[in-house]
């Protein structure tokens, strides 16, 4: 048997020695105060956030900027090269032209933009798309080049202008430049098409960009006359501030629908009518 010393150090029943000891690695913890918040920024630190923010965006616009797009629109539309939808539509354009023949040429797509002003715009032609047959389109909506004849909508256009403009002649040609340099703006929804089908390139973002041009002529003009011939420009011209602006309406000058009112309905005088009481400069419809 063993001795009391032999069994070790005696302890009443039920009682257990924990003995603790603090390892090296640990020490107090003390409470950090926590961080301020930041100051609010300043607001010349917002505004130059917010111009530097705006110069790249116009940086990244501008690397998609299409060629021959006049300076005045350029300033006032720049924000739409930079949107996805139009940098997926020059993609699909330059594809386009690598595959098939595509008109207008590239650089007469934007003609409309060169020849006034965006400021300067005081009427606007709707028109669809472009001819699509070679020599003809380029960039006005209904104009062909000189010297090609006049495609049989513009033939009905003449023909009203000659009942309803005291002494119009018909020019003998198809090319309205004339009109644009007096700030008649003729635009098409789509601005691109390929040959030789009427078209091809609706839906393909086209009426994007020319809404949004629309869109800025109405909210940041005062007392155009926009001139809206069949279904597809009474939609396109939903949008317009009517309050602001002067619309007429009348059917497509083409074969199919002239005479069911396109002629008579003297959209040419109105609109020199409704210029000149917004105090504008009336169009001279003979000089082509």
């Amino acid at each position: 048997m063993k001795t009391e010393e032999e069994k070790g150090p005696w302890f009443p029943f039920g009682v257990c020695a924990i003995y603790l000891f603090p390892t090296s690695s640990e020490s107090p913890r003390t409470l950090q105060p926590s961080s301020p918040p930041p100051a609010p920024l300043s607001p010349d630190q917002l505004d130059r956030i917010a111009r530097n923010k705006r110069a790249a965006l116009e940086k990244l616009a501008a690397a998609q900027e299409p060629p021959g797009f006049g300076e005045s629109w350029r300033q006032e539309l720049l924000a739409e090269f930079g949107e996805p939808y139009f940098r997926e539509l020059m993609n699909f354009v330059d594809e386009e032209r690598t595959r098939h023949t595509v008109y207008p040429p590239a650089e007469d797509v934007f003609t409309w933009t060169q020849m006034c002003d965006i400021r300067d715009v005081k009427v606007v032609i709707l028109g669809q798309d472009p001819y699509h047959n070679p020599n003809q389109a380029h960039g006005l909506s209904f104009s062909v080049r000189r010297p090609e004849k006049p495609p049989p909508s513009l033939k009905n256009i003449y023909k009203e202008l000659e009942s309803d403009i005291e002494g119009f002649q018909h020019p003998g040609h198809g090319d309205l430049t004339g009109w644009a340099r007096q700030g008649v703006l003729l635009l098409n929804a789509v601005l691109t098409v390929r040959a030789p089908h009427s078209n091809s390139h609706k839906d393909k973002g086209w009426e994007t960009f020319t809404d949004a041009v629309v869109q800025w002529l109405s909210n940041n003009q005062q007392g155009l006359v926009f001139m809206l011939w069949g279904s597809d420009a009474r939609v396109k011209g939903a949008a317009i501030d009517r309050s602001r602006h002067h619309v007429l309406e009348a059917v497509h000058p083409s074969p199919q629908s002239a005479r069911r009112g396109f002629f008579g309905c003297k959209h040419f005088s109105k609109a020199n009518e409704l210029l000149q009481e917004s105090g504008k400069t009336p169009v001279d419809w003979n000089a082509l």
